[in-house]
C-alpha cells in the first residue's frame, strides 16, 4: 500500500477507546473524501442525526500523495454533518493546507475518525504510534492561536526554534525538531457557534461547514500529532521524473516577453521569489506554502500579523489597509468562518436603514457608528464567539439570524446575497454557472477555481489593467475543452460559453458533470490544492496547454504503484458523487430544494465581469452585467443534468441501475428501504 500508512486512526470520545480501522478496506476510494464519505456511511447507521449529536461521525482524512513531493497535494480533508447549511444541516465537507496532513502520516496515520462526545473537554495527543486522549484544562478558553502554543509546550516543552524532542520513535535517535501539528478550535466552537471553524497554525482553517462547532458539541478542543516516520513510495524515480516533467511542461514563471503579466491568474502563478501577495498591500514579507506546494500563496510578515492567511480572510473587512492583517487574525484566533463575514454590508445596511441598533427593531448595542474600525470588528468577532447581544442570533448563520428577525424576504431583494444553503456569495451565480450549479447540485459553497481564473480573474485583471487578456476567448474555450476528458469526445467549446444561452446548454451538462467527478476524486480525495490544480493552460508552453490530465496520474501511480488513468480516476468521482448524493437524499434532498435564492431569479447582476461568450458566430469576452437566471429554463437544464448522471429526473434521486454499475449496490437497498431510490 504505497502511498498509505496503512491504518486510520478511530477514537471514540464517549468510551474513551482508541482503536484502528485498516485502510486497504477502504483504499478503493483514492484517500481524503473518498474515504470519508465512506466511512460516513459505514459508522452512521441514521444519517438524519443533528451536527450536534454525538452520533455524528467527523472524519479527518489525508491522501496518499500527502507526505510526498506531489506538488500541491497537501491538503487535509474534514468530513460529518455541519450545522452551517441551511435550512438542512447537510453532510458536507471542509479542508485545510499547511503541514498537517504530511505529519499526521508521518506519524502513521492516513486519517482519524471522531466518534461521541467526551464528558468533559478534551484534546487528542498523537505522537507517532501514542495516542493519548488528554484533559483539555487550561485549554479550554483559550484563543487557537493561544491553544496551540499551549499543546506545543505540553508535547515539546519551553524549548525554542529548532531545539530538539525526544520520541519514542527509532528515527533520527527518537529526536526531532518539529513541533507538532495542531488543528483546533477557539471561542466560537466552544460555544457551538455554527460558523466556527478549526484553525490550524496561522492561517490555515476549515471554515465552511462549522465544524469548529461540532468540534465544541463534541468537549474535542484539538488534535495534535506530531510525528517522525516516513511515506512509503512506490517508485521514487517515477515521481522524480514525473516532477521535472512537470517543471518542464508547466514552466513555474511567465518566460514570454510579448504576454503582459496579469496578476492572479493560473498564466502567471505568484510562485516568483518574494512574492507575498497584494492582500496586505506592500508590507515586508516572504513567501509561505503549504506541504509540498510550489505556489506558495500565503505569506510571512515582518509585523507578524495576517501570517499564512490568504484570500477571502484578508480582504472581508479591510483589504489593503493597515488593519487587515490584524482582522485577518481576529477571525483566526476567534475560530470563526471568515468567509460568513462577506454578508458584512447587509448588517451595516440595516444598521443605516435604522432598523439595527440600541432600541431599535433588532436591538444591538454593537458600535456600527465605527464600521470600517479594527475595534468594530473586536466587538463584533466577540459577540459571535461569547453568544453576547446579536452575536447570539449571528452565531447561528446569518440566513438563520434573518430567519428569526423577520428579513427571510433579503434573500429575494438580494440585501442578504446569500444564494444557496445558507452560505454567502462567493462568485456571481448569474454569469459563473459552474459555481452556482455545483453549489446547489451539493451541499455548501464549492470553492473550486477550476475555471474560475481563466474564466474570471484573467479577463477582468486584464481589463483592469487596459490590456488585452493573454489567451483569446476562442483559445480559452477550446483549448479547456481539449482537457475535459472523458466529456470531450467530440471536444466541445462550448461548455465553456457564458452567453445567455450557453449556460442552460447540454455542453454546460458535460462541464458541470466534469467538474463535480473531477473535484470529489483529484481535489478532495488525492488532496491536490484547488489553487494549484488543475493545470489547464499556461502561457510559457507551446500551445498554451498545461499538464492536466496527463500529470494527476502520473503523480498518483508513481506513489502508489498503481496504473490508473485520468477516466479511471473521474470514475472514482463519479462513484463518491454518487455516494454524496445518497447521503443527501437520505437526509431529506429532494430536486425541489435545489433551487437559489430569489434575487438570483429577480435582481440583475450588477458585476461589469468579462467572460468567454460564443456571440454571432464568433468568441468574445463579454459582460454579464444586469443577467438574472431564468428558473424555468434552469429547472430544465437540470432535467437534463439528472439525466446525465443516470438520475431520476422527476426527484434528483440516483437509480439502482447508475449505483450498480458504481458498485454501490448496498447503497441502492439503503435507499430502496428509505423509499428514496429514484426510479
Amino acid at each position: 500500500m504505497s502511498g498509505y500508512t496503512g491504518k486510520i486512526l478511530r477514537i471514540n470520545l464517549t468510551t474513551k477507546t482508541v482503536s484502528t480501522i485498516d485502510t486497504a478496506k477502504y483504499e478503493q476510494w483514492g484517500g481524503g473524501h473518498g474515504i470519508g464519505s465512506a466511512i460516513f456511511w459505514d459508522l452512521v447507521p441514521d444519517k438524519t442525526v443533528s451536527a450536534f449529536d454525538p452520533r455524528n461521525v467527523i472524519t479527518i482524512m489525508t491522501s496518499p500523495l500527502s507526505g510526498t513531493l506531489a506538488p500541491s497535494a497537501g491538503r487535509t480533508e474534514v468530513q460529518g454533518i455541519g450545522p452551517e447549511s441551511w435550512p438542512t444541516e447537510w453532510f458536507t465537507r471542509s479542508n485545510f493546507g499547511g503541514r498537517f496532513a504530511a505529519m499526521l502520516k508521518s506519524a502513521g496515520w492516513d486519517g482519524v475518525v471522531l466518534e461521541g462526545k467526551a464528558d468533559k473537554p478534551v484534546w487528542l495527543n498523537i505522537v507517532n504510534d501514542k495516542v493519548v486522549i488528554e484533559d483539555a484544562n487550561g485549554l479550554w478558553g483559550l484563543d487557537t492561536y493561544e491553544t496551540q502554543e499551549e499543546i506545543w509546550r505540553r508535547v515539546t516543552g519551553n524549548g525554542g526554534v529548532g531545539d530538539w524532542t525526544e520520541t519514542a520513535s527509532t528515527r533520527d535517535g527518537g529526536r526531532t525538531t518539529q513541533r507538532p501539528a495542531v488543528v483546533c478550535i477557539g471561542p466560537a466552537g466552544e460555544n457551538l457557534s455554527r460558523i466556527g471553524s478549526l484553525t490550524h497554525d496561522a492561517g490555515n482553517g476549515a471554515g465552511q461547514g462549522g465544524f469548529g462547532g461540532v468540534f465544541g458539541s463534541k468537549n474535542l478542543k484539538a488534535v495534535s500529532v506530531l510525528g517522525t516516520g516516513s511515506v512509503s513510495v512506490a517508485d521514487p524515480s517515477a515521481l522524480m521524473e514525473s516532477r521535472q516533467w512537470f517543471i518542464a511542461q508547466s514552466q513555474y514563471y511567465n518566460t514570454k516577453a510579448d504576454v503582459p503579466a496579469v496578476p492572479g491568474t493560473p498564466m502567471n502563478r505568484p510562485q516568483a521569489p518574494g512574492y507575498g501577495g497584494n492582500f496586505f498591500g506592500t508590507a515586508p514579507s516572504r513567501p509561505q506554502g503549504c506541504s509540498s506546494c510550489y505556489v506558495n500563496c500565503r505569506r510571512q510578515t515582518e509585523s507578524g500579523t495576517g501570517n499564512g492567511s490568504q484570500c477571502v480572510e484578508a480582504v472581508f473587512y479591510a483589504p489593503m489597509q493597515p488593519i487587515a492583517g490584524a482582522s485577518a487574525d481576529l477571525v483566526q484566533r476567534y475560530g470563526i468562518n471568515a468567509y460568513h463575514f462577506m454578508g458584512l454590508g447587509w448588517l451595516r445596511e440595516l444598521s443605516k436603514m435604522g432598523i439595527l441598533g440600541p432600541g431599535k427593531q433588532i436591538d444591538s448595542n454593537l458600535p456600527f457608528d465605527q464600521f470600517g474600525t479594527l475595534g468594530f470588528l473586536e466587538a463584533l468577532t466577540r459577540a459571535i464567539s461569547f453568544r453576547e447581544d446579536i452575536g447570539a442570533d449571528l452565531a447561528e448563520g446569518w440566513v438563520r439570524a434573518a430567519e428569526k428577525w423577520g428579513r427571510l424576504g433579503d434573500l429575494d431583494t438580494g440585501l442578504l446575497a446569500f444564494p444557496f444553503w445558507g452560505y454567502p456569495e462567493h462568485y456571481d451565480p448569474r454569469s459563473e454557472v459552474e459555481w452556482s450549479y455545483g453549489s446547489i447540485l451539493g451541499d455548501r459553497d464549492i470553492n473550486e477555481h477550476c475555471f474560475n481564473f481563466y474564466v474570471h480573474w484573467m479577463p477582468l485583471n486584464a481589463a483592469a489593467q487596459g490590456v488585452e487578456p493573454p489567451v483569446s476567448a476562442k483559445d480559452v474555450a477550446e483549448k479547456i475543452a481539449a482537457k475535459l476528458v472523458p466529456y470531450n469526445d467530440p471536444v466541445d467549446p462550448m461548455m465553456l460559453d457564458y452567453s445567455p444561452e450557453g449556460v442552460y446548454s447540454d455542453s454546460r451538462v458535460k462541464e458541470i458533470a466534469w467538474h463535480r467527478h473531477y473535484t470529489r476524486f483529484f481535489k478532495q480525495s488525492l488532496a491536490f490544492c484547488d489553487w494549484a490544480w488543475p493545470d489547464f493552460m499556461n502561457t510559457s508552453t507551446p500551445e498554451l496547454l498545461g499538464s492536466t490530465p496527463e500529470a494527476e496520474p502520473k503523480f498518483y501511480n508513481a506513489v502508489t504503484g498503481q496504473n490508473i488513468t485520468f477516466e479511471d480516476g473521474m470514475e472514482i468521482g463519479r462513484k463518491i458523487w454518487n455516494l454524496d448524493k445518497a447521503i443527501w437524499v437520505l437526509q431529506g434532498r429532494h430536486r425541489d430544494q435545489e433551487v437559489h435564492a430569489g434575487y438570483v431569479y429577480k435582481v440583475g447582476s450588477p458585476l461589469p465581469d468579462r467572460l468567454p461568450m460564443y456571440k454571432n458566430g464568433e468568441w468574445t469576452y463579454a459582460t454579464a452585467q444586469g443577467r438574472t437566471l431564468d428558473q424555468a429554463k434552469f429547472e430544465d437544464w437540470k432535467t437534463r443534468f439528472y439525466e446525465f448522471e443516470g438520475w431520476d429526473s422527476t426527484t434528483g434521486w440516483p437509480t439502482r441501475s447508475t449505483l450498480e454499475k458504481l458498485g454501490l449496490g448496498n447503497v441502492a437497498d439503503e435507499l430502496e428501504t428509505k423509499g428514496k431510490l429514484g426510479k
